[in-house]
């Protein structure tokens, strides 16, 4: 078998030198991004969505003419609910159900203040609203306002509503089409769990006994 020449065996020991600093230096480099990645370990990364706010300050009218805020329902979890009183159906059904749920409470109904607001200002006076809520029960109390301060509580809340015209053109039977969430908030007027307005009572009196 022939010896390869001497130009032969220059480039292959030239070849093998090459292949051997290359795996040097990528073995260096290896190690410097694992020691970079120990000594500073990569943060978390922040997260893109925040939690909505929910729930705020406000100024309204209690259904016994009283004004009152946002504060003087501290120390108590609210149920806040937003309808009106001329709803044909959710709202009702809505009430009857939260109703339900404090008498399933039982003892534990007083750590609870249920709020009403009602989105339809120009109908809803004081008086009205308190023949409202009594006929479901005497611990719901009715809120009511100027139209902007109804604007400025259910925007904190998040709440949609609009007037929808009646067919028929009367300017006092018209409806008003709005979001029927109920909101859970804490003894300190922050925002804790919600409900759909198809909850029924005992279901929600058994979530609000894990709440409260």
């Amino acid at each position: 078998m022939n010896e390869p020449s001497p130009t032969i065996r220059r480039l292959r020991m030239i070849r093998r030198i090459s292949l051997i600093g290359c795996g040097l230096i990528l073995a260096a480099a290896v190690g410097l991004i694992a020691d970079r990645h120990l000594s500073h370990p990569r943060q978390a990364e922040p997260t893109q969505t925040q939690p909505l706010q929910i729930g705020g300050a406000f100024t309204l009218t209690a259904h016994d003419g009283r004004q009152v805020t946002d504060s003087d329902f501290r120390g108590r979890h609210m149920l806040v609910f937003f309808g009106y009183t001329y709803c044909p159906d959710i709202c009702p059904a809505s009430l009857s159900e939260i109703s339900t749920a404090l008498d399933e409470l039982e003892g534990l109904a007083d750590k609870v203040h249920p709020v009403f607001v009602t989105v339809d200002p120009e109908r809803d006076t004081s008086d009205r609203l308190k023949d409202y809520v009594d006929h479901f029960n005497p611990r719901i109390t009715g809120l009511t306002g100027t139209a902007e301060q109804i604007k400025q509580v259910a925007k904190a809340y998040r709440v949609y509503y609009a007037k929808v015209p009646a067919e028929d053109g009367d300017p006092d039977g018209y409806l008003m089409d709005h979001s029927s969430v109920i909101y859970l908030m804490d003894p300190e007027g922050r925002f804790k769990s919600h409900f759909s307005h198809q909850t029924d009572g005992e279901t929600m009196a058994a979530k609000l006994k894990t709440l409260l």
